[in-house]
């Protein structure tokens, strides 16, 4: 009988935050991240300089776990988390540690996307959502192998996850998602009326 061996796993990994120990942290972190943006004039101004559909602080803000105790508590979660993530994809580290390079928050509004990339120079990156609207948009991954298909047919409707060549992923509150950093994905339009709010990370190879 013929045997399908599965190779070269692309893994995304989720945890919900929203339940247990962490579920009062998500709170904190999403009036804090409220309370970052409002008073955040240079992220402001970056946004709207750079038409990007709400808010972010990826470009003016390095330092939130210095600026607000819930972001420190943040970072001690995602240690764990991306420890054990990287114990899941079998990295091998020789006594090097997994760390935060860099943070920041995202405001969504209605109507706003991201359009399909990766995270250069980093190991695994992921978002943490705070304010997940009804109708607001999932994120999407790219299979790796895209620009090689060639005369591959496409996928049936009713395809597994793991033949398909874009995969969604709906998050809710408290949703953590970690993937590696060389995977493509996108936001498509936030049909949302509200606004998604999420927190987004790089670690790198110390």
């Amino acid at each position: 009988m013929a045997r399908i061996q599965e190779l070269f796993v692309t893994h995304v990994y989720r945890e919900e935050l929203q339940r247990g120990a962490t579920s009062a942290l998500m709170a904190e972190l999403l009036d804090a991240a409220h309370e970052i943006a409002a008073a955040d004039r240079a992220g402001q101004g970056w946004s709207k300089a750079n038409d990007y559909p709400g808010y972010t602080s990826y470009a003016s803000l390095n330092d939130l776990p210095d600026r607000h105790p819930a972001f420190a508590d943040l970072v001690a979660v995602l240690d764990r988390q991306v420890a054990a993530f990287g114990r899941t994809l079998e990295f091998d580290l020789d006594g090097r540690r997994l760390v935060l390079d860099s943070l920041w928050i995202n405001v969504l509004k209605p109507g706003g996307y991201h359009t399909a990339h990766i995270h250069p120079h980093s190991v695994i990156s992921g978002t943490l959502y705070l304010a997940v609207p009804k109708d607001a948009s999932a994120i999407k991954y790219e299979d790796p192998r895209l620009a090689m298909l060639m005369a591959a047919p496409p996928k049936k409707p009713s395809a597994k996850d793991k033949n398909r060549t874009f995969v969604s992923v709906a998050p809710a509150p408290g949703t953590l998602l970690l993937w590696e950093s060389w995977l493509r994905h996108e936001v498509p339009v936030n049909h949302a009326k509200a606004e998604r709010v999420s927190v987004s990370f790089n670690y790198r190879l110390d």
